[in-house]
């Protein structure tokens, strides 16, 4: 399951829906709006072993990461969040649940930067 933090404009929800990228969003399919950050990682938990993309930085850390989902943090324009977003998953690294579950993503125009759960470093990984 991809869910979308509240801060993706709706609109790119809707650009992948027509891409036929299957999504839930924060505040309008999943979840309520205006849930706070501590609020979010425990719904992720309940959940199907989801891949979670935001806009908020709070969320690129560490020592978030669980082997019962994935977090993606994106430093892009919010115009720009659904071809990054299908870019990802269908990157070789990426592109099976399984490949995305316990890891931080950083995601940039330039790269892809990502904890992994008991790794001492920062794995960067080429678009």
């Amino acid at each position: 399951m991809n869910i979308l933090d509240e801060n993706v404009l709706y609109k790119q929800h809707q650009k992948l829906l027509n891409w036929q990228v299957p999504t839930r969003q924060i505040g309008y399919d999943f979840g309520r709006k205006g849930m706070t950050d501590e609020d979010i990682i425990p719904l992720l938990i309940q959940q199907h072993y989801p891949t979670f993309f935001t806009l908020d930085f709070d969320f690129y850390k560490r020592l978030l990461g669980h082997t019962r989902y994935c977090l993606v943090c994106m430093d892009i324009e919010q115009d720009e969040t659904a071809h990054y977003i299908r870019l990802l998953l269908r990157h070789k690294e990426f592109n099976a649940q399984a490949k995305r579950m316990g890891k931080v993503i950083r995601l940039s125009s330039f790269g892809i930067w990502l904890w992994q759960i008991h790794a001492e470093k920062e794995i960067s990984v080429p678009w």
